[in-house]
């Protein structure tokens, strides 16, 4: 299938705008994860979570109808998520149409449910545009860091562990089962030699060095994502190769409901070129903390 040439991409008043899909939660039973349907009603949400990563997987697709090819190569998506949304909930991908034959160029990307609300919004770009992207415009010390328990010894400037990686063709076979845009890229081998991942996989990729600084961190408290930035330098990511990939806190912070932490991580190939960087926003719900159950059995009265 080439995703170039889809049918279902509308042109509206400047907008190319994606089919609704309904994206498949396929970690509806995994116990301690905010994707979990009981771990997530517990925590005051509807169900268990699509992950932010799942959605960005669906405007893949218009995103090289709109910059080509090469966004594979040197492309950048970068999200802020706004309301997060359940398993088969209809949501549809809208990019504004850039100029036409244009390198080094960014327009505004969102995607919205069947009745407006926005679930994220933020940009994508071709080459190295002269406008920072939504997230590296964005204040990442917004809110301070306060008393902080989840993420406490957390700082900026703190490096993670340096490790291998790789991209197993088994983790992309799996996500084929049930991705909503199976783009030929995921499906045959690439004119750069072998199959590209999903943005699924190289989320799951670049974040193993922040899970690795936050191994003993965490202390059971359940993740979401709140902000994903993948930026392709010298790609794509490609399936079965081995990577060196490393990273860097940027911000440990707190709102009333959650403590989160920004951060950058990278993936280089063999020779030390880098191939893609990613910032992230992860946040940590308080209520499934047992750091925060002490402090209320703590404060509650005899």
């Amino acid at each position: 299938m080439n995703a170039t040439l889809r049918e279902d991409i509308e042109v509206r008043d400047g907008m190319l705008v994606g089919a609704l899909r309904a994206p498949v939660n396929p970690m509806r039973k995994a116990e301690g994860s905010i994707h979990d349907e009981d771990e997530a009603r517990k925590l005051g949400f509807r169900g268990g979570l699509v992950a932010g990563s799942i959605h960005m997987e669906q405007l893949a697709p218009i995103l090289v109808r709109a910059f080509g090819e090469a966004w594979l190569e040197r492309g950048t998506i970068s999200l802020y998520f706004l309301t997060p949304t359940v398993h088969g909930e209809e949501v549809r991908a809208v990019v504004r149409a850039p100029t036409p034959g244009r390198d080094n160029i960014q327009v505004e990307v969102w995607m919205e449910k069947t009745d407006g609300t926005r679930i994220c919004e933020g940009t994508s770009s071709i080459g190295s545009p002269i406008d920072p992207s939504a997230l590296h415009a964005r204040r990442l010390d917004k809110n301070p860091s306060g008393e902080l328990r989840i993420l406490a010894g957390a700082k900026a400037g703190d490096a993670f562990p340096e490790h291998e990686t790789s991209i197993p063709h088994e983790r992309l076979d799996e996500r084929l089962k049930v991705i909503t845009e199976p783009m030929h890229w995921y499906i045959d081998d690439s004119r750069w030699g072998r199959r590209v991942p999903t943005t699924v996989n190289q989320v799951n990729a670049l974040i193993a060095p922040a899970n690795a600084y936050l191994r003993d961190l965490r202390s059971g408290a359940i993740g979401l994502y709140g902000a994903i930035e993948l930026r392709n330098i010298n790609g794509p990511m490609l399936v079965d190769t081995p990577y060196r990939a490393g990273g860097t806190l940027l911000h440990a912070g707190e709102t009333p409901k959650t403590e989160y932490l920004w951060f950058d991580t990278w993936a280089d190939d063999a020779n030390g070129r880098r191939i893609t960087e990613m910032r992230m926003m992860l946040r940590f719900m308080k209520a499934s903390s047992p750091k925060y159950a002490e402090l209320q059995a703590n404060a509650a009265p005899a």
